[in-house]
């Protein structure tokens, strides 16, 4: 189970890059993510992300990207 790639790209949209995982976490917060999602994004392990992709594929390496269950 992970989270559903979809929801986590709805409430990142609007983000102005870059940003680092505190401000990620409070934008994901504030547009709809759950707690742990805003968690996990506060424990990024990187300095700074400068588009989405940067985000997903963090995401990705730390295996909590799943499908839409």
């Amino acid at each position: 189970m992970g989270y559903d790639v979809t929801q986590v790209q709805k409430t990142l949209a609007g983000f102005n890059y870059p940003g680092g995982p505190e401000e990620l976490a409070e934008h994901a917060s504030s547009h709809g993510a759950d707690q742990q999602l805003v968690d996990t994004l506060k424990g990024l392990d990187k300095q700074q992300f400068d588009g989405p992709n940067a985000v997903m594929s963090k995401l990705s390496e730390a295996g909590v990207l799943g499908g839409s269950n």
